[in-house]
């Protein structure tokens, strides 16, 4: 009976084995969904779309996109979270959900660093803006101005602790500014506040920015990248203009939920890195101000902690804080 009970475990265990290889043989045998952190019409969600389509091309299933918006990510964040870890439910992951988010929150629903990596997908570079009439015509000009009046300039963002938010606050660290923060709702709304002369200045990403300055409402004064982008070839780097640490993007990632079996999201980094080496999609990004970013699992891991540290400093100085 013994013998017979052994063998019988070796069969079930060598059965187990093969059903788990024959899933990731068929993986994806349904369609992909991916959870987005912001609603649509911002650069999270209009690269997750564009990502979405060519993704599921190479996996040859569709690749649903679904916008859970709100509470700075954390309400897609924990959905993604909780999803069932089969690989049918990936997450866009941003500088929001994954580094900023655990810093000025004392208590969050998620751990950012439960998420498997599947890779990096995008990284869009802000630009600094001001309204057309500030008499400021240059980055240069912009510095002088804040540093003769103290505590006048203000400027919009899409509240408190987002990265636009974060971005104006690096500004003012390395220049050794006072400008007052006004926060909004969302990116587009602190734009229009900008264009509608209810705020000084405006950084986000260069899809939000750039159609109000090709527009005549506001002034591009620098991008903050070590270059300049395909998508704004008239806007001056930071690096050019002598301020190289002024960097911010809106970058995301792909993540899958905790446990998630690694030959599930070994095919579906694959079908990423082969997603992203189309010339295609990455003229379709550059197009729009968005960089493609690759790397490994390791090579994630190293960015998030760089992220953390630089975005660290900027929280505990700004005195950033959220209950």
């Amino acid at each position: 009976m013994k013998k017979t009970g052994v063998l019988q475990l070796a069969g079930w265990a060598a059965l187990m084995m093969m059903t788990g290889a024959a899933q990731a043989t068929t993986f994806p045998a349904q369609p992909v969904r991916l959870i987005v952190p912001f609603g649509a019409g911002g650069i999270t969600d209009l690269v997750a779309r564009q990502l979405a389509q060519q993704l599921g091309k190479e996996l040859e299933q569709t690749v649903i996109v679904e916008n859970k918006a709100g509470a700075g990510g954390m309400i897609a964040a924990q959905a993604a979270q909780n999803a069932k870890a089969d690989g049918y439910t990936v997450f866009m992951g941003t500088v929001g959900t994954q580094v900023v988010n655990p810093l000025i929150l004392s208590k969050i629903s998620y751990d950012p660093q439960a998420f498997v990596p599947i890779g990096m997908v995008t990284g869009s570079p802000y630009v600094l803006a001001v309204r057309s009439d500030l008499g400021a015509q240059s980055y240069a000009q912009l510095v002088n101005l804040a540093r003769q009046e103290p505590g006048r300039l203000n400027f919009g963002s899409a509240g408190i602790g987002s990265a636009p938010h974060l971005g104006v606050e690096l500004f003012k660290l390395i220049e050794q500014v006072d400008v007052r923060h006004i926060p909004f709702k969302s990116g587009g709304e602190a734009v229009s506040a900008v264009v509608g002369r209810h705020a000084d200045m405006v950084m986000d990403a260069i899809p939000v920015i750039m159609p109000q300055v090709r527009a005549g409402k506001l002034h591009a004064l620098v991008l903050a990248d070590s270059q300049r982008s395909f998508a704004a070839p008239e806007v001056p780097s930071s690096a050019e203009l002598g301020s190289p640490e002024l960097r911010i993007s809106s970058w995301n990632v792909l993540l899958a939920p905790p446990g998630t079996p690694q030959e599930v999201v070994v095919v579906l980094g694959e079908a990423l890195q082969k997603t992203l080496a189309k010339p295609e999609f990455k003229t379709q990004l550059e197009q729009q101000g968005s960089q493609v970013y690759t790397g490994t699992q390791d090579e994630y891991q190293n960015f998030i902690a760089a992220e953390r540290s630089k975005w660290q400093r900027i929280v505990q100085t700004a005195e950033i804080s959220l209950e």
